[in-house]
């Protein structure tokens, strides 16, 4: 399990920049995702069914099933998947966040929640939280 905590952490750390990176120029991005080959080496991962505005729950669920696919083809031994959602935050107070959701095939799944506000296209963020994924990616 410690393999799959190290090389999910190895793969959120490569695909948040562009999340930042967006939000910093466009105060928005659409769902992406990433993922991890056998061999270690990292992907961007993205979907499209040719709607140039699709609503972001429709890209959320065509990257997982890109996900799974690969994933039961053996194409992947990590996944990533970020997104934009609303959280509440400890005091009680509504956030916007980054979700990341981190699955890998030793059964590692994660789903990481990083508050943010946006000021003057400066990103700033709160206190980081996690919670147990669905984990089933590599079913």
């Amino acid at each position: 399990m410690q393999e799959g905590k190290e090389e999910s952490q190895e793969l959120m750390d490569a695909v948040l920049p562009l999340a930042e990176k967006l939000l910093s120029e466009h105060g928005e991005f659409f769902p992406y995702g990433g993922a991890m080959t056998p061999e270690g080496k990292i992907v961007s991962v993205a979907a499209y069914d040719g709607d140039e505005h699709p609503p972001s729950s429709e890209v959320i669920d065509m990257l997982h099933k890109a996900f799974h696919t690969a994933a039961k083809n053996n194409e992947y031994k990590a996944t990533a998947l970020v997104y934009d959602v609303r959280v509440q935050l400890a005091n009680g107070e509504p956030s916007d966040a980054l979700a990341i959701e981190l699955d890998h095939e030793t059964g590692y799944s994660i789903v990481v929640l990083l508050p943010y506000t946006l000021k003057n296209g400066q990103l700033q963020y709160g206190e980081i939280s996690a919670q147990a994924g669905e984990g089933n990616i590599f079913q």
